[in-house]
């Protein structure tokens, strides 16, 4: 991390204002020794961290500006007032600093003034109150980096997991209709692209889990396994990708299996974070493939509940700088000339 560290620093949004995003960005800082976290910047108001944060802070308004204060302060790249703020309690204000914070952050990485961005956790209900329209931040971010939001590939990864879910947030009941061959063919490209350029591994191993239980049992229990993953596999084997599936999900998540494996692609939503939530629910991070830029996010909601209490577990937002850091490092890496 040193060799990254005295260069651009990550941009982190601070999400709602009333949530949990500004005390886990600044309790970040303060473990940022003990986790070996490269200079970050906090974005949003300033008085949202004030509320739940006694430390050092520093307005910022450049990112060498940032980098220089960031051994003895906080950096905040402070926007706007939010408005009378209380924590726990979201406000149309609170929104709208929200989405001018991820706004902020998008055109500091798409100019490459910050090497990554981090986005805290927002309120959809609150931001849809006042007039955003995209299902969640991910949509957001690729809109404004020019890239279709079918090509935004969303990762969940740990230490020892990285999954893939093929469908996102749709009800059960329409994942048979929505999985198809060529959105398991796209959505493992853009993996295979993902692992190679943003964690450096140069030959990516594909697992695909089945839909149905047992993988379908050759077709007893349901015949999407037959129909649309194995094509699927064996166009993907035919491009020079190495995929397996599709495999009984019960199984496909053992040490033994799923260490075999870069990431697993799953069909649908909980199939994929289920399990990955159970081994890595305090240091998981959400991440976004298919991308200009490397963007992470702390795979956590805004907990209006705990907000301003003191509890936030600052471990999911330091997991998710750490990763983008790693992740920034491993693109210019692959992006560099060969010598």
């Amino acid at each position: 991390m040193s060799d990254f560290s005295h260069r651009r620093p990550i941009a982190v949004t601070m999400g709602d204002p009333a949530g949990v995003g500004p005390e886990v960005a600044a309790r970040a800082w303060a473990a940022r020794r003990e986790h070996g976290l490269p200079p970050f910047v906090a974005i949003g108001d300033i008085a949202a961290i004030d509320a739940v944060w006694d430390g050092p802070v520093a307005r910022v308004g450049d990112m060498e500006e940032a980098v220089r204060t960031f051994a003895e302060a906080l950096p905040v790249w402070h926007l706007e007032d939010s408005g009378p703020l209380t924590p726990g309690e979201p406000t149309p204000a609170g929104a709208t600093c929200a989405l001018h914070a991820l706004e902020t952050g998008i055109g500091l990485t798409r100019t490459q003034a910050s090497a990554a961005l981090v986005t805290g956790p927002v309120s959809k209900h609150a931001l849809q109150g006042i007039g955003y329209t995209h299902p969640g931040q991910t949509e957001f971010i690729a809109e404004r980096c020019g890239v279709a939001a079918t090509n935004a590939v969303m990762m969940l990864a740990g230490p020892a997991l990285r999954v893939v879910p093929l469908t996102v947030h749709i009800p059960l009941a329409e994942v048979p209709e929505r999985l198809t061959g060529e959105l398991i063919v796209a959505k493992a490209r853009i993996v295979a692209r993902g692992l190679r350029r943003d964690f450096a591994v140069a030959a990516p191993r594909l697992a695909i889990a089945g839909l149905n239980p047992h993988a379908g049992e050759s077709g007893r229990l349901g015949d999407e396994e037959i129909r649309i993953v194995a094509p699927a596999v064996e166009q993907l084997a035919e491009e020079g990708l190495v995929v397996d599936g599709p495999l009984a999900a019960d199984a496909l998540f053992a040490p033994g299996i799923r260490d075999q494996y870069d990431a697993l692609l799953c069909p649908y939503h909980d199939q994929a974070l289920a399990p990955f939530k159970a081994l890595h629910f305090h240091d998981g991070v959400n991440l976004t493939l298919g991308l200009p830029i490397v963007r992470t996010s702390p795979d956590h909601g805004t907990a209006f509940n705990i907000a301003g209490r003191g509890r936030a577990d600052p471990g999911p937002t330091i997991a998710a700088i750490a990763m983008a850091a790693r992740m920034a490092a491993a693109r210019e890496q692959s992006c560099a000339p060969a010598k």
